[in-house]
């Protein structure tokens, strides 16, 4: 699964950040003479993005939070003062993910950004400000828009979910306007076009590194407690391809799952599919990608 709404134990931050050290033999950034990066991660005050931003952090590299509201951004208040600012905007309205959008290229150009936030089993289609389902709106159309327009970084980073290969290609009521809801088809089928569009970029913009990740069924809230996948490889995945100088995280196009690519969907790579996806997306947003 690819979405986590839950606070993590600090117990959990400090296990990620123990990986890290053995796995890199320093402690920061500045330690390993490598330069600081500057990274915007959506819905970070919680979950598998609160972890990614703590472990960030801790590295010395600046990292700009996301909170959905003022009341959300409380969450992170002992983190903010070190962070490089806190942008507020619920993702579900396409006035406010402008708004985000504004915020983060008011503080500077971003060398990556983590495209974290989600919902997952949304109880009916709801109506989003534009008329859009939620599910869409938040795990499609924002990422979508911001990636359109925030000033382009270096690195993309998509959160994706291996359910999105359950879904079906087509595009025809991809806004759930004619179909009865269905909360888990709905949530496979925005991850399928989540990850199509980090291809998409990743064929459009060959001088950025974009790719999608599969953070696996982790034990949080939302996975339970029984959940089988590694809490820890869940978000350094993404803080890996988000900051690392190692070859194997300067790499676009590809499908991850704890630091190995995987095979994604057909539809994923396919040009054909990408481009009726990004068009449609326009239509949706009014806004332009490519």
């Amino acid at each position: 699964m690819g979405i986590d709404t839950c606070n993590l134990p600090r117990r959990d931050v400090l296990r990620g950040l123990a990986f890290l050290l053995s796995f890199s033999g320093r402690s920061s950034a500045a330690q390993e003479g490598r330069r600081m990066s500057r990274i915007f991660i959506t819905g970070s005050t919680d979950g598998l993005g609160l972890a990614a931003a703590r472990t960030l952090i801790a590295e010395g590299h600046q990292v700009v939070l996301h909170a959905r509201s003022s009341k959300r951004a409380a969450a992170v208040a002992d983190l903010a003062p070190r962070a490089g600012g806190v942008v507020i905007g619920d993702l579900s309205s396409a006035v406010e993910t402008r708004s985000i959008a504004e915020q983060v290229n008011k503080i500077g150009r971003m060398d990556a950004v983590i495209h974290n936030a989600g919902v997952y089993q949304e109880p009916s289609r709801g109506t989003t400000p534009e008329g859009h389902a939620k599910t869409l709106a938040v795990n499609t159309l924002a990422p979508y828009m911001l990636t359109a327009l925030i000033q382009r970084p270096g690195r993309l980073i998509y959160l994706s979910s291996g359910m999105h290969r359950g879904a079906n290609g087509s595009l025809r009521d991809m806004d759930w306007v004619e179909r009865r809801w269905d909360a888990t088809t709905a949530y496979s089928e925005s991850k399928l076009y989540l990850t199509a569009l980090a291809f998409a970029v990743a064929r459009h913009w060959p001088a950025v590194f974009s790719n999608a990740v599969d953070p696996g069924w982790v034990p949080t809230k939302m996975g339970g407690a029984g959940a089988p996948d590694d809490l820890t490889m869940g978000y350094l995945t993404q803080t890996w391809l988000a900051v690392s100088d190692e070859p194997g995280a300067r790499v676009s196009g590809a499908y991850w799952h704890h630091r190995k690519q995987q095979q994604p969907a057909a539809e994923v790579a396919d040009p054909a599919f990408q481009d009726r996806l990004v068009a449609r997306l326009a239509e949706l947003t009014g806004v332009a990608l490519f």
